[in-house]
């Protein structure tokens, strides 16, 4: 059909409809330019990238702690029991020798020297009495073998030679009874007389020489053995009186002591500070807190030797040894330090501690500095040092179960390449093999993937929209109508 022939209306219809079909085109036009743009700067690669280069590398761990002193001298508890604080010195006070820092409540203690005096003295009494029972056992023993003895073996030896002299006498008065008898002086009734006093006579030496016998072999051993075990009985009663005195006497003067010890000076000048009352330990030493003999109250460092304890993390505990260096952060200074002393055992760990393990760690600090216990400092201890190596960011590996990666930037775009890894600190990590010196490696490479794959996806969905675009002119020019 000739568009000339066609009225005016129509003529207007389809010079609208051109002019729509032209513009249509040319933005889809400037839609392709813009996607061509794109595609072409996403085969050029990312700009976050970073060069592979020779350098030193330096692996440090880095923990916070406290300043303290390497020697305190600790002011302890001397009293026995339990004991309250009634005043403490307040913390950082410097003091002068002889000035108080601590008093306890003395009267528990004033009572024990009270009823230890009742008993030491009852002691003693007991204790002298049996000291003269003892010089008195100690007396009698050579009174009986010297005196008493003698004298009854006198008496024995009298008693029989008196016996003999009677029974002489005796036997005299019967022979002589017996001549009379014979010329008819004396009857046979007296002769029998003195035949008895005879017998009796000789019975009575016989009885005196017995009594004589048992007392030279047997009397004299057996009182001597008793007067020796009762000497020996009453030392040991003795013995234990006087210990037992000694004992109450050391009790009473052990408690007086104590009483002076109740009152806490200072055997020196210089600062006075509380220790630090762990979560686990008991409460802090202040008014009205019970302390237990041999209890750290105080402590009075030495600030010319001052160090920082910092608790090692478990995970970086097996690098920390003596002797390496540190850098030490102070609030207002930095000073150099030395590794002292590693905890081969971990501190308590719990919910006080965020239920971290850490090992205490000693930092020796430079003499003359000035500085306080008890500052916060921040230690930075260096634990390897690497000489012109390969360094790649941290943020440049990614780490999967097939081992460490990172995407390099080359002229065709970039490549996933597996990479052998040393040592790391917190920025970047040594590299064994799988780069060289140049080598352009993208950072984040993981949010860089991401990227491509979306941006993917994202092109492919345009280039579908215009070919749908496309499609739907066709179906709608003229000739169709």
């Amino acid at each position: 059909m000739a568009t000339d022939n066609l009225p005016d209306t129509t003529r207007s219809r389809w010079w609208k409809r051109g002019l729509i079909a032209c513009c249509g085109i040319a933005v889809l036009a400037y839609a392709v330019v813009l996607i061509a743009g794109s595609m072409s700067s996403r085969e050029i690669g990312p700009r976050l990238t970073h060069t592979i280069t020779r350098g030193d590398l330096l692996v440090t761990v880095t923990e916070q702690g406290t300043t303290e002193s390497a020697e305190n001298t600790e002011i302890k508890c001397k009293v026995r029991g339990q004991n309250t604080v009634i005043w403490v010195i307040e913390s950082g006070t410097v003091v002068e020798p002889g000035d108080e820092l601590v008093r306890l409540d003395t009267l528990y203690i004033q009572e024990q020297i009270d009823e230890r005096t009742k008993y030491s003295n009852w002691s003693r009494s007991a204790a002298e009495h049996s000291k003269a029972r003892v010089a008195a056992s100690e007396l009698a023993v050579p009174e009986y073998e010297q005196g008493t003895y003698v004298t009854e073996l006198m008496t024995a030896e009298k008693d029989l030679v008196i016996a003999e002299s009677r029974l002489g006498s005796a036997k005299d008065i019967l022979r002589h009874t017996k001549q009379l008898a014979e010329s008819g002086y004396k009857s046979e009734l007296d002769v029998e007389e003195r035949e008895f006093s005879v017998a009796q006579a000789d019975l009575e030496v016989k009885l005196k020489r017995t009594q004589l016998d048992v007392l030279k072999r047997f009397t004299k051993k057996e009182q001597l053995q008793t007067l020796k075990g009762n000497l020996t009985a009453t030392k040991a009663t003795h013995e234990a009186n006087a210990e037992r005195a000694v004992a109450d006497e050391s009790r009473r003067a052990r408690a007086a002591e104590e009483l002076e010890f109740c009152v806490v000076r200072a055997e020196r000048g210089g600062l006075v500070i509380h220790p630090n009352a762990a979560q686990w330990e008991t409460a802090p030493i202040e008014e009205g807190a019970v302390v237990y003999k041999d209890r750290v109250m105080l402590l009075m460092p030495d600030l010319s030797q001052m160090q920082v304890k910092v608790g090692v993390h478990e995970s970086t505990i097996d690098r920390m040894k003596p002797g390496l260096t540190a850098k030490v952060t102070l609030p207002n200074m930095t000073l150099d330090g030395t590794v002292t002393s590693v905890a081969s055992v971990t501190r308590p760990a719990g919910w006080w501690t965020g239920n971290a393990v850490k090992y205490d760690t000693l930092i020796g600090l430079p003499e003359g500095q000035g500085l306080r216990p008890g500052m916060s400092a921040e230690v930075e201890v260096l634990v390897a040092r690497y000489e012109n190596v390969l360094k790649i960011p941290v943020a440049a590996i990614v780490e999967t179960d097939e081992g460490n990666f990172c995407w390099v930037k080359t002229i065709e775009g970039s490549e996933r390449r597996a990479i052998l890894l040393g040592d790391s600190n917190d920025v970047f990590t040594v590299v064994k093999e799988g780069l060289q010196e140049g080598d352009e490696v993208v950072l984040n490479p993981t949010a860089f993937r991401h990227i491509q794959s979306a941006a993917k996806t994202s092109d492919e969905a345009i280039m579908g929209e215009t070919s749908s675009a496309k499609n739907a002119k066709s179906s709608k020019s003229p000739e169709s109508n």
